[in-house]
């Protein structure tokens, strides 16, 4: 009986090591109100970003009669539902990249060390929960939270690391990357 006890406690502890690896960033909560009878009943929506901080990151959206109960659905809807993001030296995006949502429009741009995040509200939580350091960001269109968050994502979603393209081009990274350096030297000139 003991045992079944610890064994429990074990797995508690296990699950919140592996949760609080993430960081998450609540973007936006919206009240909304029923009128009834008796009065008003209110009801609280939450957007929630998670991310590692090393390339892994989430959204989630939580409705609920309370606050915290709103940000706990969302929480665990972003954790369920995470992508992977390639980062160049861990601190920038590869390339540049457009993304969209309904009205909702991004551009994201890689950036040189030292930068930093320049980037609205909601697209600024999903590169800090992301690891992003060093990245430019323009929001054109709607300015709705939910449709900027999944336009950021559209866009991080179709972020190509080098070894793939390479892959797909039939070459070898090495050619890939020194291309890139002597391009990069001739644009400077």
């Amino acid at each position: 009986m003991a045992q079944d006890r610890r064994g429990s406690r074990d797995d508690r502890q296990n699950r919140d090591e592996r949760d609080s690896e993430f960081v998450d960033k609540l973007v936006a909560i919206n009240r909304v109100a029923k009128v009834v009878k008796g009065g008003r009943r209110f009801g609280f929506a939450a957007l929630v970003v998670v991310g590692d901080q090393k390339g892994k990151v989430g959204f989630g959206h939580g409705k609920a009669r309370e606050v915290p109960e709103a940000i706990r659905k969302a929480t665990e809807a972003a954790k369920r539902d995470m992508i992977f993001v390639p980062l160049r030296d861990g601190r920038t995006l590869h390339h540049d990249v457009n993304g969209r949502h309904g009205a909702g429009k991004v551009l994201l741009r890689a950036a040189k060390a030292g930068t930093g995040i320049i980037a609205g509200g909601p697209m600024r939580a999903v590169f800090e929960t992301l690891g992003v350091n060093d990245v430019v960001a323009k929001s054109t269109g709607s300015s709705n939270p939910y449709n900027m968050v999944r336009a950021t994502f559209d866009a991080l979603k179709h972020q190509v690391h080098p070894k793939d393209v390479a892959a797909q081009r039939g070459l070898k990274y090495a050619t890939l990357q020194s291309r890139r350096a002597s391009a990069g030297v001739a644009s400077e000139e």
